[in-house]
């Protein structure tokens, strides 16, 4: 796979099928860029999709001298990379916590954003518990040992279980997620890494109406992590915002997505 390097740190990603026009594409937590790949048929012949590794996933790397990640360096190495290819306009699409990279490319960059698709995205407003699960910036230490002894958080998630207190899927995606030390050094390794990744959502509202930005919103009606309810009233701030429901969770809505697309370019 092809990668852009800056300083020490590694960003790869994977050229997912053959239009004019171009999408960078950024994964959800776990996950690689290989997730995209469900949206050749749905896209690929109108957009020649960039989808990235986020760092700490797949082939793309940190160098602890980029530690943590800021919006000025992702800027900068995104900006390599338009460069590499002399593009000058792009589409984005977000998914999870891929969200949190295509907002700061609004951020940084909206000139240049021709539209924006959001599916579940981080960054706007995210459940607790999905914060605890991948972002545990509570009690920094004590999380740091959880990586190499998780008894007290898997406990933690045993009481929660029992009395109730928690969707069961939140609990089904906090164990999976930190079911073996290789995860748990991720998920710490991404709090710190993204910790800085942060926004002002009324700020990014008014870039996207004053650059007249396309924003399509994509929830799934049985996601516990990012609700309908949860970003309802970032969509309807948009002056072009659209928002679709499927009847999906939150794991499989990455391709639930492309199959809708897909779906809807052949009818």
């Amino acid at each position: 796979m092809p990668f852009i390097l800056k300083d020490r740190s590694k960003l790869h990603y994977r050229v997912i099928g053959h239009g004019d026009k171009v999408l960078l594409a950024f994964h959800g937590y776990g996950q690689s860029s290989a997730y995209y790949q469900s949206m050749e048929r749905a896209l690929g012949s109108d957009y020649t999709i960039y989808a990235f590794d986020l760092f700490f996933h797949g082939g793309s790397t940190l160098h602890k001298n980029d530690l943590p990640l800021t919006k000025s360096y992702l800027y900068e190495i995104v900006t390599h990379f338009l460069g590499k290819y002399n593009i000058a306009k792009f589409s984005l699409m977000g998914f999870s916590m891929g969200g949190k990279f295509a907002l700061t490319l609004v951020e940084t960059m909206p000139d240049r954003i021709e539209e924006l698709f959001l599916i579940a995205p981080d960054g706007i407003k995210t459940s607790f518990w999905y914060n605890i699960a991948t972002y545990p910036g509570w009690l920094q230490q004590l999380f740091k040992r959880t990586v190499v002894k998780p008894e007290m958080f898997f406990g933690l998630l045993r009481m929660l279980d029992k009395y109730n207190m928690v969707h069961k899927s939140l609990i089904r995606f906090a164990h999976y997620q930190m079911d073996s030390t290789t995860k748990r050094l991720r998920v710490y390794r991404s709090w710190i890494g993204f910790r800085e990744l942060n926004f002002d959502i009324r700020h990014i509202v008014k870039l996207l109406n004053k650059y007249k930005i396309p924003v399509t919103m994509f929830l799934g009606e049985y996601d516990q992590i990012i609700s309908p309810k949860r970003v309802g009233v970032f969509v309807n701030a948009l002056d072009q915002g659209e928002l679709v429901v499927l009847k999906a969770g939150h794991s499989n809505l990455l391709n639930d997505v492309a199959e809708l697309l897909h779906r809807k370019r052949t009818t």
